[in-house]
């Protein structure tokens, strides 16, 4: 079987357009770390101030941003999957506007909703609640134009979980909460992870919506991607040493995401 379709025209030309991809995927990355490992200073650009400040506050906001991302989109991808009204299927549309939207117009945006002179900027403000160029505004760039890729896999998830597993449980007594948590979330679960580690790496690299309403503060704003276009002006061995930390990172968390869903997807067969 695999033989008739490696012969295949279709199979021959999926296996040439298979090489050229991880060829040209390949490629950049190897020249990346190639290049890295010729700097006689490299390890001291890993572990400099700034790569290390600019390390801690991308981990720290991106694990906030999931937290957010999980607690509230989780109940939401399970009202789009269970509902098929009209409102459920445009709120289901907008979902997927901040994966067309660019990122830049999307950091504009929020400037014009939470800024000073903002839609409810100018009301926070009041209150004594500043978002933009702070932290906080990190956080809600990275919850903007990462959650869809949660949300989108979780409903997916629970698209995939049939409605009788849960109608059979509630005619044996078992309380609605209790079937979701022993019944819908499990299975769901491979789906919901793969959105989450979609989610978190987008977040980690966010950087358009995050310049615009954020700004580039060291120490406060300033996330991996900020500083390397900032050590990029100045040094090329910061930015190559920036540059391997994210690509470490994303490696492990596709190496960690496919252990967790090949695990559950296992238990489940």
């Amino acid at each position: 079987m695999v033989s008739q379709v490696s012969n295949h025209p279709a199979g021959i030309l999926g296996g040439g357009g298979a090489a050229l991809y991880v060829l040209f995927i390949g490629l950049p990355v190897l020249a990346l770390l190639v290049r890295a490992a010729q700097q006689s200073d490299f390890l001291d650009a890993v572990t400099s101030d700034a790569a290390l400040t600019a390390l801690r506050l991308s981990l720290l906001t991106s694990i906030i941003s999931m937290a957010v991302v999980v607690l509230l989109g989780t109940p939401f991808a399970y009202l789009l999957a269970r509902n098929d009204r009209l409102w459920a299927r445009v709120v289901d549309s907008l979902v997927e506007l901040p994966l067309v939207l660019p990122p830049v117009v999307a950091g504009v945006a929020m400037l014009m909703a939470f800024g000073r002179n903002g839609l409810i900027g100018s009301e926070l403000e009041s209150i004594g609640l500043t978002i933009p160029f702070t932290t906080t505004a990190v956080v809600f760039a990275q919850i903007f134009v990462a959650s869809p890729f949660f949300i989108r896999s979780a409903k997916l998830g629970f698209q995939s979980v049939a409605k009788d597993y849960e109608d059979i449980a509630q005619t044996l007594g078992v309380s609605p909460w209790r079937t979701f948590f022993r019944i819908t979330l499990p299975l769901a679960a491979p789906a919901m992870f793969t959105g989450l580690g979609l989610a978190w790496a987008r977040a980690l690299s966010e950087f358009g919506a995050t310049m615009m309403f954020a700004g580039n503060l060291t120490g406060e704003t300033q996330t991996m991607p900020l500083a390397i276009m900032s050590a990029m002006e100045t040094s090329l061995d910061g930015a190559l040493a920036l540059s391997v930390i994210l690509l470490a990172g994303s490696i492990l968390g596709l190496v960690l995401l496919g252990l967790l869903t090949r695990r559950r997807w296992q238990g489940r067969l």
